[in-house]
């Protein structure tokens, strides 16, 4: 039995993919061995997510592509929740009870972007943990939000897939505009607080 908190720290940074490499457009497989090997990438994946300071990282961020993610984020209450949700449905409201809240939301695979997107104010989300027990998390405020967005790319979705064209350039403008800040290796390579080329 493999607790959550040893999987919180004591892990390896990974290189976070991009948009636009193939493991990140394709859906994921299910997980079927809970074994050292599947532990030891959720470990590398928390390390890999405070490294690069984010609330949830999907297994197709580590160049991975089985149906997994990790979490570490605040609900509508502040309260950070953290946690794995392997093999992992999502259910959403339907009519009176449907919300929808267009917050700012970013990625770490297109790093320094944000745009509002319009997702179900809360959500709650199955599959099983690390041990390969069953596991539900009722997500509200932002944790609702990266519920979903993790999902979304264990079937091969990314966040501006639900852009319109429009926004969706505005979002790929953002990220040019900071990307060298992000060496191709980030986060196993920190981020640059500025670009010697525009301060010559």
């Amino acid at each position: 039995m493999v607790e959550l908190k040893d999987l919180l720290t004591g892990g390896h940074t990974r290189r976070v993919t991009r948009w636009g490499e193939p493991v990140l457009h394709t859906p994921t497989q299910p997980v079927t061995a809970f074994d050292d090997e599947l532990h030891s990438l959720l470990q590398d994946m928390f390390t890999t997510m405070a490294t690069a300071e984010g609330v949830g990282l999907a297994s197709t961020q580590v160049d991975d592509n089985r149906s997994l993610f990790v979490f570490c984020c605040p609900d509508e209450n502040d309260e950070v929740q953290a946690g794995v949700v392997i093999n992992p449905t999502v259910i959403l409201p339907e009519g009176r009870a449907r919300e929808l809240v267009a917050d700012e939301e970013g990625c770490l695979s297109l790093p320094g972007a944000y745009s509002p997107i319009a997702r179900p104010d809360h959500a709650i989300c199955r599959g099983v943990d690390q041990n390969g027990d069953p596991v539900e998390i009722l997500g509200t405020g932002l944790l609702a939000r990266c519920l979903q967005h993790e999902t979304d790319h264990l079937s091969g979705i990314v966040c501006g897939d639900r852009l319109s064209s429009r926004a969706r350039r505005k979002l790929y403008a953002d990220h040019d505009a900071v990307a060298y800040r992000y060496p191709d290796d980030w986060p196993i390579s920190p981020k640059k607080d500025f670009d010697p080329t525009r301060h010559a």
